[in-house]
């Protein structure tokens, strides 16, 4: 058996071109940028035109997070700090200097339980300066080179929420959420690819780094390289962005970091003037250290790149009142809106309010419990209430400690003002189909409650429920003689149940009826 032989490298590389450009439209070289050039920007955010103050950012953010003033205000100033930098290097490049501007970099690092607002804050400032903003989770990546995410992937997904436009993503945030969770764990041998490795790399990315927007690990990537190395004579376009100017926002819980805080302060103050319990658990957020954070098993070079700290502070259960009232992302919102699609109007008392932040307090998870406790509480209502009949849903502490029972009160209401709206809505049917085909027709009562209910069966809306049962009486009702002195023509029960054979029974009837009046007088009379 001949074994199959193999073309040599060269003969490899010219099918794979081949290949290539049969495959890919191959543009003109004028189509291609060659990446040496910073693109403009394209308008599509203010990064460039910036003009808030640290006060209106705040007054913005106010509107959707509540308490947490200190992050806000923190925010704030690095936020305006750094695009301002950022308008002013765009107007010197404008005006033809040179030169360079020393400016440090003012990346973030906020601490704080889950749900108190961390992410929150982040996206509605970035939101409000229109710049493209990326979240990922720490969890999800690797060093370089290992299984799992890689962190340049952030910086190449600030390129497509930009549109293709690199000037703009190069003033972009990144935000990294759960940092806490890649701190070095004492107990790993060896290299330890998913904490001090992705520290290590994300460090390289908050300096100052060049990013290839091809991921080289990526088959399509590569082809597309070899495409771009074929059109330019052997050598690739240069297509990369700069960290240098991309805002790094990176936030955790830091579950342990209340411990190692205590301890210190313990020890640096020990006898009358240590610090109380209640003044550690009121401000331990606001005097971490950088040994803590080295300490807590995060590299002193990463934290060192984030130069600015804030803290959120926990949630009690008048925050989250605060929340459900005063946000204009509330939860509460929210769900007015989803009943209201039904056509259920759903308004909350304040004594149900009250029960609702206390129960999501009690859940730990900060705001995020609100929806836990409202989903919990109202699920049935969502699912059994739409369709139903019933327009309104008043949400008061009895319906919130005797759920089922107010639910089978408002559907036992329910039925009967939908059948009353079934009712309404068969009756109009009739009144169209006299003003139509100048017939004037009649239910009577229990065919009435028949239509109802059989419509009620079907789940099916009563105009259309009653244009497809009588489709066929506008033209069968021509055939037969119109009640004397413009009575209505009733429909017994029978045309409901059996539409067809009613209105065959109807026409025979008329056809015999008109027979007996015009047959021919009898010759012996």
């Amino acid at each position: 058996m001949n074994e199959p032989k193999f073309p040599d490298p060269e003969e490899m590389q010219r099918r794979l071109q081949s290949f290539l450009q049969t495959a890919f439209r191959q543009p003109e070289p004028s189509e291609e940028p060659d990446g040496e050039a910073e693109a403009p920007p394209t308008g599509k955010g203010d990064a460039f035109d910036f003009h808030l103050t640290p006060r209106e950012i705040k007054a913005h953010l106010d509107r959707f997070v509540i308490r947490q003033d200190d992050a806000k205000k923190v925010l704030s100033i690095a936020v305006c700090d750094h695009y301002n930098h950022a308008k002013l290097l765009r107007e010197r490049a404008q005006r033809g200097e040179t030169g360079t501007l020393e400016y440090a970099k003012q990346n973030i690092i906020i601490t704080g339980p889950t749900g108190v607002g961390k992410t929150y804050l982040v996206r509605h400032i970035a939101d409000l300066i229109g710049v493209p903003f990326v979240k990922a989770d720490a969890t999800k990546f690797s060093e370089t080179g290992y299984m799992g995410g890689d962190v340049e992937d952030l910086v190449r997904e600030l390129v497509q929420k930009a549109d293709g436009d690199i000037a703009l993503a190069e003033h972009g945030i990144i935000y990294i959420d759960e940092v806490d969770k890649i701190a070095t764990s004492s107990g790993v041998i060896g290299r330890d690819v998913s904490g001090r490795g992705v520290q290590t790399a994300l460090l390289k990315l908050m300096e100052e780094t060049e990013v290839s927007l091809r991921n080289p690990m990526d088959l399509a990537g590569q082809m597309q390289a070899v495409m771009e190395m074929q059109r330019g004579g052997g050598k690739p376009g240069r297509r990369s962005i700069n960290t240098r100017s991309i805002l790094f926002i990176v936030s955790g819980a830091f579950s342990r970091l209340k411990d190692i805080v205590e301890k210190r302060r313990r020890h640096a103050q020990i006898g009358f003037g240590a610090p109380s319990e209640g003044e550690i658990e009121k401000s331990w957020q606001h005097v971490v250290t950088t040994a803590d954070f080295v300490e807590y098993g995060m590299e002193a070079e990463f934290v060192g790149r984030l130069p600015v700290r804030v803290a959120c502070d926990s949630l009690d259960a008048s925050d989250l009142r605060r929340i459900l009232t005063e946000s204009e992302g509330s939860v509460l919102r929210q769900y007015e809106r989803s009943f209201l699609a039904y056509g259920i109007e759903a308004t909350f008392e304040d004594g149900a309010l009250d029960r609702i932040a206390s129960l999501a307090a009690e859940e730990g998870t900060g705001a995020r419990g609100l929806l836990t406790v409202c989903e919990r509480l109202l699920r049935d209502f969502k699912f059994d209430l739409p369709g139903s009949g019933v327009s309104s849903l008043r949400v008061d502490v009895d319906l919130m400690e005797h759920p089922d029972a107010r639910l089978a009160s408002l559907l036992e209401c329910g039925v009967g003002a939908k059948n009353l709206a079934l009712r309404h809505a068969a009756e109009d049917f009739l009144k169209k189909f006299e003003q139509s085909h100048k017939i004037v027709l009649r239910f009577e009562p229990d065919a009435l409650d028949a239509l109802i209910a059989a419509a009620v069966e079907r789940g099916q809306p009563m105009r259309e429920f009653c244009a497809e049962l009588f489709k066929d009486f506008e033209f069968g009702l021509r055939l037969v003689r119109p009640p004397e002195g413009g009575a209505p023509l009733m429909l017994p029960r029978s045309a409901v149940e059996a539409p067809d054979k009613f209105l065959s029974e109807l026409v025979v009837q008329a056809y015999r009826d008109r027979s007996s009046h015009e047959s021919p007088a009898d010759p012996a009379s």
